[in-house]
């Protein structure tokens, strides 16, 4: 998995949040999010993380839960395990063997 910047947020395993989050810096989601979430700088939905909203990001690295639209800069990276809902717009998508995506993609110029 991909490293973090020195500068970012967790939400911890067992945490709930209900309302949108806007992030200036990464962001790591360990916890359960219901609302978007803004973040300009990389985000990570860690194993046990569940994300029921839409993201707008600069990269995204899922290996939890996501139901909701991504819109993404950069690149988005599926892994293992992971299962997302929804629309995905993004410049790069990498999808690993064994991860469930139920949606539609399209890829940016």
């Amino acid at each position: 998995m991909s490293t973090l910047t020195n500068s970012y947020s967790t939400l911890a395993s067992g945490t709930q949040v209900k309302g949108n989050i806007i992030a200036e810096n990464d962001i790591r989601i360990d916890g359960a999010i219901e609302g978007e979430i803004n973040c300009k700088g990389k985000m990570v939905i860690g194993t046990n993380g569940f994300v029921t909203g839409n993201i707008n990001c600069s990269n995204i690295e899922i290996l939890g839960n996501q139901k909701g639209n991504i819109s993404c800069s950069g690149n988005v990276v599926i892994r293992r395990g992971a299962n997302i809902n929804g629309e995905i717009k993004t410049r790069t998508i990498e999808i690993e063997s064994g991860a469930k995506y139920n949606g539609s993609c399209s890829i940016l110029d």
